[in-house]
């Protein structure tokens, strides 16, 4: 069972259907760390197959959503081969898991969301904003490619031109203008977020079940056919993992500077 399987995601099961999974290492500010990644990729084929669930709501406890990738699990990417080849695997299941889980997914999204975290609020079906909300990629200060889900998502959701400057620039927008440029779907005052993002998965439990499924599986092929982006987004920043900047980066993350990346231009 689902809530067996799965204790890094807290999950619970309402009389509705409607299965709640939540981050819940507030000390940590909801990092991903290498067993939660790998729950974060493989939950939805059990989502998928589980006849109880009718919908599901991802959302965190503490002031942050998730604060990326645990820095210890980062610098193994960096110097472990099989541990790269894994997370590359499981990054890739992450989006491509979530993308054809047939259950409507709903994301309560707040505090700062980065990384795989993010990658999950903004691929769910209906994504919710607290208005503290901040939101950065964050890859290309780490010093690797904007991989995870970005390529395959943002150009889709607010934009090819906005995705370059957001991405490029890793800049941060709150929970107002990210769902200003359609990056979410909706933005509520932060005592509202998690009332309305229940709600919504409540009203999605309840609703026809063919329906609503039948128009999530037609409205992922826009995401399908980004597939092959999306790919080579996150090729390229795996690649990123064997060079020198990732080292660069995440000495700067840990001593709260800017990066000062000396690796060469010529790609």
């Amino acid at each position: 069972m689902i809530e067996e399987r799965y204790p890094e995601l807290h999950p619970i099961l309402d009389e509705h259907g409607v299965l709640e999974l939540v981050l819940n290492d507030a000390a940590k500010l909801n990092a991903v760390d290498g067993a939660l990644h790998r729950a974060l990729a493989n939950v939805w084929r059990d989502v998928d197959a589980d006849p109880r669930v009718r919908a599901v709501l991802l959302r965190a406890e503490g002031r942050a959503f998730s604060a990326g990738g645990d820095l210890a699990w980062v610098e193994q990417l960096a110097i472990d081969f099989e541990a790269r080849a894994r997370g590359f695997r499981e990054a890739r299941d992450l989006v491509y898991n979530i993308v054809n889980c047939s259950k409507p997914t709903v994301s309560a999204i707040n505090g700062v969301a980065v990384g795989a975290g993010l990658a999950l609020a903004l691929l769910t079906d209906i994504s919710i904003a607290g208005r503290s909300a901040r939101f950065i990629d964050g890859h290309t200060k780490l010093g690797v490619a904007a991989g995870d889900h970005a390529v395959l998502a943002w150009p889709i959701l607010c934009g090819l031109a906005r995705a370059r400057y957001y991405l490029l620039l890793c800049e941060r927008l709150d929970g107002a203008t990210a769902a200003e440029i359609g990056l979410v779907a909706l933005c509520v005052e932060d005592d509202e977020l998690l009332a309305r993002a229940r709600e919504a998965a409540h009203r999605l439990a309840t609703g026809s079940a063919t329906a609503i499924r039948w128009t999530k599986q037609s409205l992922n092929h826009w995401l399908r056919m980004a597939g092959p982006a999306f790919e080579a987004s996150l090729a390229a920043e795996f690649l990123g993992f064997s060079g020198p900047d990732v080292h660069e980066g995440l000495a700067a993350i840990r001593e709260k500077r800017d990066p000062r990346f000396t690796g060469p231009s010529d790609d």
